[in-house]
């Protein structure tokens, strides 16, 4: 039943991680990698929404306002 959302959870921090990495070297890519980052990231922060655990609330509320953040930063390097 949570194989789906500890995959996202594992998915979402891998390119969270390359993301930063790539923003901290001031990379071409990282519009790139901050839109791919953003779509992980709203799919684990509903996946996790559907969980009624506090940790599973807690991973949706913060992927969610990470997705917003990535979008944030693609429309910024516009």
């Amino acid at each position: 039943m949570m194989a789906r959302c500890i995959q996202l959870d594992m998915e979402c921090a891998a390119i969270c991680y390359a993301a930063a990495q790539l923003m901290s070297i001031g990379s071409s890519k990282a519009e790139d990698i901050c839109r791919i980052c953003a779509e992980i990231c709203e799919e684990c922060g509903n996946e996790c929404g559907k969980h009624h655990t506090v940790h599973c609330q807690e991973c949706a509320e913060m992927c969610h306002r990470c997705a917003e953040e990535c979008r944030r930063m693609v429309q910024m390097a516009v």
